[in-house]
């Protein structure tokens, strides 16, 4: 059946998979709901995106993704309270940020109505999707990519917007020990580093199987000259706390403009948390690690929130954090996912009703 809702023209699947699922026991981003919304740009334009059944694409292998890699994506959630309203987590800087990185890749830009519209509709007709257990939640993966063929090294004339979301778990579980990076680059001066391509994230694979190989399960990245300074951890943002000072590194070329990060910044100077924005050595976080002022460590992202850093090793040495009451992580973790999920106030503006 054929519908316009909001200008969005919505195909119903003829059979759903929700039944097949057990909302219970949820992997992180491997079940997928029962539709997507898609979005076409040909002859120099957006044309209406429209909502179908879950489906794979057709792609021809000239398709300009599969050689140049014009790709950008999106990592959001939707949450259903005890009520049974959805809300999502500062979506409009996910449309813009979705932008910001499109623009480098050279990927025309996409009208935000087209964003919001879009995904409020996807939301409305799949709400049962999102679960209501503790730590779960719909995961929601916007993203844009070249689909315009030729082999000549220019970029596409069209390309695809789609949103696709799948139920989703914990997507971290416990405590992990992170490798600092004295090699290889996530990104450089000048590069696509502060944007969310695709190729950034393929990059990043190769050396953290490296560090899996040792023993780690992520790495802590750090700067292309001199791999002195702490910029991300894995996929995520990084805050360290020495003392009683939680820092994290400016965002610059190399580093994504994160929203969890900037929710966390926020967040802690409210409750009188010193906040500190600047370059962080390695050489001072081992110092600190050796005296006993290093405190916590986490990562900060979508997909886990927060996620608590048990130990780093560095130059073949390992450093165990210490066990501490009341940590950061734990509490700021507390603080944003009761906003997230409206089981407390939202004093900063952050939580957005979709119905």
């Amino acid at each position: 059946m054929s519908t316009i809702i909001k200008d969005i023209e919505v195909i119903k699947t003829k059979s759903t998979k929700i039944h097949d699922v057990d909302f219970d026991d949820l992997k992180f981003g491997s079940v997928f709901s029962d539709h997507m919304l898609v979005c076409d740009y040909k002859d120099g334009k957006w044309h209406a995106p429209k909502i179908m059944p879950y489906q794979p694409l057709t792609l021809d292998p000239s398709a300009k993704i599969f050689h140049y890699g014009q790709s950008v994506f999106e990592g959001m959630k939707a949450y259903k309270d005890d009520n049974g309203s959805v809300w999502l987590f500062r979506p409009e800087d996910n449309a813009r940020r979705l932008n910001i990185s499109a623009e480098r890749l050279a990927i025309p830009e996409l009208p935000e109505g087209y964003f919001m519209d879009g995904l409020k509709a996807l939301l409305e007709l799949d709400k049962d999707w999102i679960p209501q257990k503790d730590g779960s939640s719909l995961y929601i993966r916007p993203f844009i990519f070249a689909s315009g063929n030729g082999f000549h090294a220019s970029p596409a004339d069209e390309y695809k917007f789609i949103i696709c979301t799948a139920p989703s778990g914990s997507y971290f579980s416990g405590e992990v020990k992170v490798l600092i990076e004295e090699t290889y680059s996530r990104s450089a001066d000048g590069g696509v580093g502060f944007a969310k391509a695709g190729g950034n994230y393929a990059g990043q694979f190769y050396p953290t199987q490296l560090a899996k190989k040792k023993g780690y399960q992520q790495v802590i990245w750090t700067d292309d000259h001199e791999h002195e300074y702490i910029e991300e951890a894995g996929a995520m943002n990084i805050f360290v706390r020495i003392n009683d000072t939680l820092i994290t590194g400016p965002t610059s070329d190399r580093i994504l403009d994160g929203i969890t990060r900037k929710s966390i910044i926020q967040l802690a100077e409210s409750e009188n948390i010193t906040v500190e924005v600047r370059k962080l050595t390695v050489t001072e976080v081992v110092e600190a690690a050796k005296n006993g002022t290093l405190k916590e460590m986490f990562g900060a992202g979508t997909a886990a929130v927060v996620s608590p850093i048990a130990a780093f090793g560095y130059k073949g040495i390992d450093y165990d954090l210490p066990k501490i009451d009341n940590p950061y992580a734990d509490y700021l973790k507390k603080r944003i996912t009761d906003i997230q999920t409206n089981k407390a106030e939202d004093p900063f503006g952050w939580r957005f009703k979709v119905i």
